[in-house]
């Protein structure tokens, strides 16, 4: 890595460091057990999250992956279109699980999580289903490393920008930065600076409009207990 790096005359050496810790002496990780089984942007999510030293999210319909309790994660694959087979359903499920031990093992990554009040109301899997989901968010909520922040409806709350979910991923240095996006079709990934520093500036308008991490989970429990 260092001699390309010298053969492209990249003088960056913050940068070089950064992707040679990441190269040097890669194992396969667990995410690649998976590529045999779902598109390849599912392992490379996985493996950007790994990677990660801070995660900043923006929801305005599901609650984040990475907060998902199991029944609600299946109730939410079962919903996808086209239709997923029962197998391809469990496969993405058990992919999503795993993907959420950054949280909590070794040194768990930085995480922030914006979500609209729309989500909270979604009852996918049902009642019982939706208030052990809320129970999930608020406990995650209170670890040292998750932040959870609600923009309600009221209150003259707003959500900037055009609505669509995205993942802000930070690397060890500010080059190796990406965003991932939701779509129909699969996860987008973008890492030009100028298309960075836009998603930069949402998430700083999104985090002044929404709740504070008290105030999102009292609110949490406030429609948790009028379901």
């Amino acid at each position: 890595m260092r001699l390309f790096a010298r053969n492209y005359s990249c003088a960056e050496d913050g940068l070089v460091d950064a992707m040679a810790e990441m190269t040097g002496g890669r194992t396969r990780g667990w995410w690649d057990e998976y590529r045999e089984h779902l598109p390849a942007s599912f392992a490379d999510l996985a493996e950007l999250e790994h990677q990660a030293q801070e995660i900043r999210v923006a929801l305005v319909i599901h609650i984040p992956a990475l907060l998902q309790t199991v029944d609600h994660a299946r109730a939410v694959l079962r919903e996808a279109a086209p239709p997923l087979r029962a197998y391809e359903v469990e496969h993405r499920l058990s992919h999503r699980m795993k993907r959420q031990a950054i949280l909590h093992e070794g040194s768990p990554v930085s995480y922030t999580a914006i979500i609209h009040e729309a989500a909270l109301r979604m009852e996918f899997g049902g009642l019982d289903t939706v208030r052990a989901q809320h129970e999930h968010v608020i406990a995650m909520s209170e670890l040292d490393n998750i932040n959870v922040r609600v923009i309600p409806f009221s209150g003259g709350g707003t959500f900037p920008g055009t609505g669509q979910s995205f993942d802000y991923v930070s690397g060890a240095v500010p080059q190796l930065d990406t965003v991932q996006l939701d779509s129909a079709h699969g996860c987008q990934f973008i890492d030009a600076e100028a298309e960075l520093g836009k998603y930069r500036a949402l998430l700083e308008r999104m985090e002044t409009t929404a709740l504070k991490p008290a105030q999102s989970r009292d609110f949490i429990h406030g429609i948790m207990h009028s379901m």
